[in-house]
């Protein structure tokens, strides 16, 4: 652990180079969390690229295929379209290439509202303590007794044929709508960090020559808590790819055309028999990008407790 000098000579421990180098080390020993991690590049790299490497435009029709078809969706490997059509001939493989951008998207948004939200409120209540800390966890308290998936529907229901419901295609929605439901364990484990650090000697230290509690919290108190943030961060991406994909399914997510794995999932349902394609694929993507980040978050987390560093 190395030290930082405070103003007035005041040394304060933060986490040193070698830890996040260390805990770099371990995480490479963990032959599943690479894995994830590479499918989590590859999946980003998808949804970064994918409407250049697409074959087709997530929405065009190939009419004249489906009507060769009798009415069918192509098979894949058929008539130019590596993982078949739909049943209006849209190439499924594109449209995956699509759903693979809004589920990134919701990955990557849905956590910046979940910081934005669950930090600020957890270091409120971990640090001021006292009537702040009863109002803000009862708070939290609630929001999490709250069924997410309920919530979520009812925010979508409401605002959705309002200006912000119709933002993005409807992703904007989402996004905050997500968010809204996901930030109580970073706000609880913000807090729990918040209580451990403060009465150390640095922050006492701190206080003694007059450095303001805002620069206290940010400066001092989150960087030395940030490991297990990013674990829980990690670890909640998971959550919001699948709520995402629910909404989507249920017809609530993402608005047609876009493409969303939960929503080809639904398009694909009536079909089932004749073409298994369409569940399939898609069903595939989800259960990928869940278990990749599940991964990648299991190895953060073994990484970045220090009782295993002896073990690995």
């Amino acid at each position: 652990m190395a030290t930082e000098t405070l103003r007035g000579g005041i040394a304060k421990p933060r986490p040193s180079a070698s830890l996040w180098r260390d805990a770099f080390g371990r995480l490479r020993k963990n032959k599943l969390a690479m894995v994830g991690l590479v499918l989590v590049g590859f999946v980003g790299f998808i949804a970064i690229f994918g409407s250049i490497l697409a074959p087709y435009n997530y929405q065009d029709q190939d009419l004249t295929a489906v009507v060769a078809n009798k009415g069918q969706p192509l098979p894949p490997l058929t008539g130019g379209h590596i993982l078949g059509t739909d049943q209006i001939g849209r190439d499924l493989l594109s449209r995956l290439m699509d759903g693979a951008r809004i589920s990134m998207s919701v990955a990557i948004v849905v956590q910046i509202v979940v910081i934005c939200i669950g930090v600020p409120i957890g270091a409120m209540a971990g640090w001021f303590g006292g009537r702040t800390d009863n109002i803000l966890m009862r708070f939290t308290d609630v929001m999490y007794a709250f069924p997410d998936l309920l919530f979520i529907i009812l925010l979508t229901v409401v605002f959705k044929q309002t200006p912000f419901g119709q933002a993005m295609d409807g992703l904007l929605l989402v996004f905050v709508a997500i968010g809204l439901t996901t930030w109580v364990t970073v706000g609880r484990l913000v807090r729990g960090q918040m209580l451990a650090l403060k009465e150390t000697e640095f922050v006492e230290a701190a206080r003694a020559i007059g450095v303001s509690d805002r620069k206290i919290v940010t400066r001092h108190l989150l960087p030395n808590g940030i490991g297990p943030i990013i674990v829980a961060i990690t670890l909640g991406i998971p959550a919001a790819i699948l709520a995402e994909a629910t909404l989507a399914y249920i017809g609530i997510g993402v608005q047609a055309p876009r493409a969303s794995w939960g929503s080809l999932i639904n398009d694909g349902q009536a079909v089932i028999r004749s073409s298994p394609w369409l569940t399939f694929f898609p069903a595939v993507c989800i259960a990928v990008a869940l278990i990749s980040f599940t991964f990648v978050g299991d190895g953060l987390r073994d990484a970045l407790d220090p009782k295993l560093k002896g073990k690995q």
